[in-house]
C-alpha cells in the first residue's frame, strides 16, 4: 500500500531555511566605492555573494566642513553625478540586500567637535541618506538601510553621541542600523567607547595591517584570542571577521581561502555573536574570486 506523507508548505520552507543556514551560518559584508573598476553597485548585489554593501565613504563631514562623498571613479557628486545610483540601490534591497554608507575612511578628513557637531552630523545623515528630506540628497532618494562608522584618524570623541543621535531616528519608521569596521588590537583607539553602547547592530572587526591580533600561516592564537575578546566585551548583534579580499588589498593579513576554511572559521563560528566575513573590497574580491570560494563556508 501506498503511503503518502502530506507536508505544509511552511514546513517545507521552514527545512530549506534550516538547511540553507546550516549552524550558525554567516553572511559576507563589502564595501563598494573606491575603484571605478569594480562594477556597478546593482552588478555588486546581481552577484549574490553579499548580505550587506558598504558604500564607501563619506569622507568629509563634521567640524564645521561641508559633507562630501567620494565614491572615486564610479561618478562626481559635485556635479550631483551619484544620484542614479538610487536605481541601484533599491535593486540591491530589493534582492534583501543592506546597504549602508560607510563614513571616515582611511584617508577621510572628518572629526566631531562636540556633542551638538555629533547631532548636526546625524541630522545630515538623515535627511541626506536615510529617511529624512533634503533638496540635494547625494545619491538620489533612495534611503539606504543605516551608517557604517569607519573612523580610522582624528578623534574618539563624540562617536557615541552620533551612535545615539542616528539611533534616535529608527523611533521615526524603518529602523537604521548601524555599524562599524574597528581595527582588531581591543579597544578601538577611535570608536571604543562608541561600541560600548551596544547600539551597533554588526562589527567587523579589521583583522589585517594589525600584525598583533591578525592571523599568520604559523599561528591562529593571536585572532583567536583577540576574537575572543571582541566577542565577550562588545554588546553588538553580530560580529564579524574582517580580511582582505586578495594579497594586495592590504599591507598584511590576508587569509588564503584554505587556511580560512579548515582552520580560522572553524575555530570562531561556534561564538553565539559570529555574523560571517567582512571584506575589503569588491574591487579586489572581483581579482580573486575569494567571496565565491568562502561562501558555502562562511
Amino acid at each position: 500500500m501506498a503511503f503518502k506523507l502530506k507536508v505544509s508548505a511552511p514546513f517545507i520552507c521552514m527545512m530549506v531555511l534550516v538547511l540553507a543556514t546550516g549552524s550558525n551560518g554567516g553572511g559576507i559584508s563589502i564595501y563598494w566605492g573606491q575603484n571605478g573598476n569594480e562594477g556597478t553597485l546593482a552588478d555588486t548585489c546581481a552577484t549574490g555573494n553579499y548580505e550587506y554593501v558598504n558604500i564607501a565613504f563619506l569622507a568629509t563631514f563634521g567640524n564645521g566642513q561641508t559633507p562630501m562623498i567620494n565614491l572615486a571613479g564610479h561618478c562626481d557628486p559635485y556635479s550631483n553625478g551619484c544620484t542614479g545610483l538610487s536605481s541601484d540601490i533599491k535593486s540591491c534591497q530589493a534582492k534583501g540586500v543592506k546597504v549602508i554608507l560607510s563614513i571616515g575612511g582611511g584617508a577621510g578628513s572628518y572629526s566631531l567637535a562636540s556633542s551638538d557637531d555629533a547631532r548636526q552630523v546625524a541630522t545630515y545623515l538623515w535627511n541626506n541618506f536615510l529617511g529624512g528630506t533634503s533638496s540635494s540628497r547625494p545619491l538620489g532618494p533612495a534611503i539606504l538601510d543605516g551608517i557604517d562608522f569607519d573612523i580610522e584618524g582624528g578623534t574618539g570623541e563624540y562617536w557615541d553621541d552620533l551612535a545615539k543621535y542616528l539611533s534616535g531616528y529608527s523611533k521615526k519608521g524603518k529602523k537604521v542600523y548601524l555599524t562599524a569596521a574597528p581595527q582588531c588590537p581591543f579597544p578601538d583607539a577611535w570608536i571604543g567607547n562608541a561600541l560600548k553602547t551596544g547600539l551597533f547592530d554588526y562589527v567587523w572587526v579589521q583583522f589585517y595591517n594589525n600584525p598583533p591580533c591578525q592571523y599568520s600561516s604559523a599561528d591562529i592564537a593571536n585572532l583567536e584570542d583577540a576574537w575572543k575578546q571582541w566577542t565577550s566585551d562588545i554588546p553588538a548583534t553580530n560580529i564579524f571577521l574582517g580580511l582582505p579580499a586578495a594579497p594586495d588589498a592590504a599591507g598584511s593579513g590576508f587569509i588564503p581561502v584554505n587556511d580560512l576554511t579548515s582552520k580560522v572559521l572553524p575555530a570562531i563560528k561556534n561564538s553565539s555573536k559570529y555574523g560571517g566575513v567582512m571584506l575589503w573590497s569588491k574591487y579586489y574580491d572581483d581579482q580573486s574570486g575569494y567571496s565565491s570560494s568562502i561562501k558555502s563556508h562562511v
